[in-house]
């Protein structure tokens, strides 16, 4: 069956197996909202899943975690099969559906289909994404494994990220008198990163990694300055200081993180937000950096591109000034 036939068969599946109607609505319980506001209207619907799982709990939070352990075979079960799996109810289902913006289950169904077939007709590499790596996996077999996991949530953080957000993250920026970049641990070296990049191009960027100099100069922007906090899960406390020890000198606060909902988004002006696929010895933490490093690639871009001429003529000039020290070995070679 080729994946078109098999989303054709999900989606009569859905509508003529489970109808919503026939599921009585739970109007006692709280449904946690984990929209993605600052996402964009119909992305991954498992990014989502992903994104909003640490606000789940109890039956909810076991749907995702069934969801998103095997998409393919969520799409091909009817509500009551996934209710049973999860050890749910088919309320505690369409509580969930209702959570993601979807009206029931068919729907929802319907969107994870979608989603696993494009993937299939991609080359079926994210089918084995969700393997844990053995210790006695050959390397060839790890390579696969962490490419198809990384170029996953690249796919996934294009569907999240909100497009706006990085205009207006670069708008500011190109306007700023300094920028300060704060994070901590792996978060430090993505943002030391951008600071680089910022830096070259005659942006005046400075990269703070303790907490006790980060929030000293935090202390001294103001108006028309920029802070930026990168963290994947949004709630490294330093980082979350620093923010906001700048948001109340009046600069612009930017938060980089895997989390809209995370204290860190909660206290930032603009969100950007990473999707992350973790494997075994990789976990979000660590997997979360090249999502890291793409957004703030782009949003350097952005930067550049609202700064043209001074850019290009920074970024000249300090190209020529390091041109001494390249080996020209290659050329005597020649």
């Amino acid at each position: 069956m080729t994946a078109h036939e098999e989303l054709t068969t999900a989606v009569q599946t859905a509508v003529g197996a489970s109808p919503v109607s026939a599921i009585p609505a739970d109007t006692t319980s709280t449904v946690p909202a984990i929209h993605l506001d600052g996402g964009k209207e119909g992305g991954s619907v498992l990014a989502r899943v992903r994104a909003g799982l640490p606000e789940l709990t109890g039956a909810l939070q076991r749907v995702a975690e069934l969801i998103l352990a095997d998409p393919a075979a969520a799409a091909r079960s009817t509500i009551v099969e996934l209710a049973e799996r999860s050890g749910t109810s088919p309320a505690t289902v369409t509580r969930f559906c209702r959570a993601l913006g979807f009206v029931g289950y068919a729907d929802l169904r319907l969107a994870i289909a979608g989603e696993t077939g494009r993937a299939a007709r991609t080359g079926g590499w994210t089918m084995d994404i969700g393997r844990e790596i053995q210790p006695t996996d050959p390397l060839e077999r790890v390579l696969g494994q962490i490419m198809a996991a990384d170029t996953q949530a690249m796919h996934d953080t294009a569907a999240l990220l909100d497009l706006g957000e990085v205009e207006r993250a670069a708008e500011a920026i190109a306007r700023a008198n300094r920028v300060d970049i704060y994070g901590a641990s792996g978060s430090a070296l993505v943002g030391g990163e951008m600071q680089f990049c910022l830096h070259r191009i005659g942006i005046a960027a400075w990269a703070w990694t303790d907490v006790h100099n980060g929030l000293a100069s935090a202390a001294l922007l103001q108006a028309g300055d920029v802070a930026l906090g990168v963290s994947h899960s949004g709630q490294t406390r330093e980082t979350i200081e620093m923010i906001a020890e700048a948001s109340s000198r009046g600069a612009t606060t930017i938060a980089l993180t895997s989390f809209p909902r995370s204290p860190l988004a909660e206290v930032a002006d603009i969100v950007l937000l990473t999707a992350t696929q973790a494997t075994t010895f990789r976990p979000d933490a660590l997997s979360a950096r090249h999502p890291q490093l793409v957004v703030l690639d782009l949003l350097y871009i952005a930067v550049a591109q609202r700064t043209h001429e001074r850019a290009h003529a920074a970024f000249s000039v300090t190209a020529q000034a390091v041109a001494g020290h390249r080996s020209s070995a290659g050329k005597d070679a020649s």
